[in-house]
């Protein structure tokens, strides 16, 4: 099956989840007055789940077929499929959360859902506090499509133990990724650390780890050996995207990404990067990195100026640099492993969909 068909069936069966979770059903007790407002955070739920790239739902997939017997394979892919729609649905509800937190006005070129329920209920408050309850609706409704995918597959408790340990691991990671912007920037070598630290726990859990042990438990592996091959190659492939998605915030384009370049400057958000540029910078302007940072807002002009600091203090290079050591880690894990060269060759392609960037630079 190629990724583009994947990629249909991906999207046609994410929204069909989506919609039969959460749209009132015909025997609830639901009061006539408040209906409009549960079909709008439905529809909103169904709004949020559409396109994206489905980069994690793909990596399930391939590595399913990577790991699977040819039986195996044909025989449990449709729940499968399921299990790999069932980190979409966490995403998404992982991403209006986010929003919620970073107070963002857009998601996918879209209103952030929030923006769009509160337009709807003519209330911020309102609209503020059903999205945190649709990111709720959408992290309940991806353990209840895992968990029905799961009891259709020989490894059924593995998959959903390690489903619920990839909730609890991002988690943990949004907690750590608040506790960093409370980091000094007097200390740049340890705010990377930290920086780095936030993107195994919040990132590389769900979007690299999490799929490749997901197709790995669902192929018949042994939890301990899918934990462990997993982490060997999606963690050093986690941090390279995560990396690389905060280098697209400066250096690519709002058509591309969705949201407004330079929208980490703005919320003046700790990063990998303004460790690097404060880490290189002269006195001058490292004292100017601070300051911008220390700031109660940042406007157009201190964002276009960070963004010359980040590339004349070489920090673009670096993290540029930082991504190609990591893809090369997470390649040479892959090699490692126990499969004809045809299936390593694929499973590789799939996580090369996660630094495009690497590829751009060879």
């Amino acid at each position: 099956m190629t990724s583009s068909s994947d990629l249909e069936q991906i999207e046609t069966r994410t929204l069909s989840l989506v919609r039969d979770f959460s749209f009132l059903h015909a025997d609830d007790p639901v009061a006539n007055s408040c209906k409009a407002v549960a079909d709008a955070v439905a529809q909103q739920a169904v709004t949020s789940s559409e396109g994206g790239k489905r980069l994690r739902a793909l990596l399930t997939l391939d590595a399913f077929r990577a790991f699977a017997p040819q039986d195996v394979a044909e025989r449990d892919m449709d729940a499968v499929l399921d299990l790999a729609c069932a980190i979409e649905v966490f995403q998404t509800g992982a991403l209006v959360h986010d929003d919620i937190i970073d107070d963002s006005d857009l998601r996918r070129g879209k209103p952030s859902a929030h923006r769009a329920l509160a337009t709807d209920t003519h209330s911020d408050a309102i609209g503020h506090g059903l999205g945190i309850m649709l990111g709720d609706m959408l992290a309940t409704a991806s353990v209840d499509i895992a968990n029905k995918a799961a009891c259709r597959l020989g490894s059924g408790s593995s998959v959903v133990s390690a489903f619920l340990n990839m909730h609890r691991e991002v988690e943990i990671g949004q907690v750590l990724d608040l506790a960093v912007e409370l980091n000094t920037l007097d200390d740049p070598e340890e705010l990377a650390s930290a920086s780095l630290n936030v993107f195994r726990w919040k990132t590389a859990s769900y979007t690299t780890i999490a799929p490749l042990e997901f197709g790995m438990l669902a192929a018949g592996l042994a939890p301990a050996d899918a934990r462990r091959l997993a982490l060997a190659i999606g963690l050093p492939l986690g941090l390279a995207f995560q990396l690389a998605d905060d280098l697209l915030d400066v250096i690519g384009s709002s058509r591309n990404t969705g949201k407004p370049v330079g929208g980490d400057i703005r919320e003046g958000k700790r990063t990998v990067l303004l460790a690097d540029a404060i880490e290189a910078a002269g006195d001058v302007e490292r004292r100017e990195l601070i300051d911008m940072w220390e700031a109660e807002s940042r406007d157009e002009a201190h964002v276009r100026r960070a963004i010359a600091l980040f590339e004349s203090t070489g920090a673009i290079a670096r993290s540029k640099e930082r991504i190609a050591g990591l893809w090369l880690e997470s390649k040479a894990a892959i090699e490692t492993l126990e499969l004809s060269q045809d299936r390593k060759d694929m499973l590789t392609e799939a996580c090369a969909r996660f630094v495009p960037i690497v590829r751009e630079q060879g």
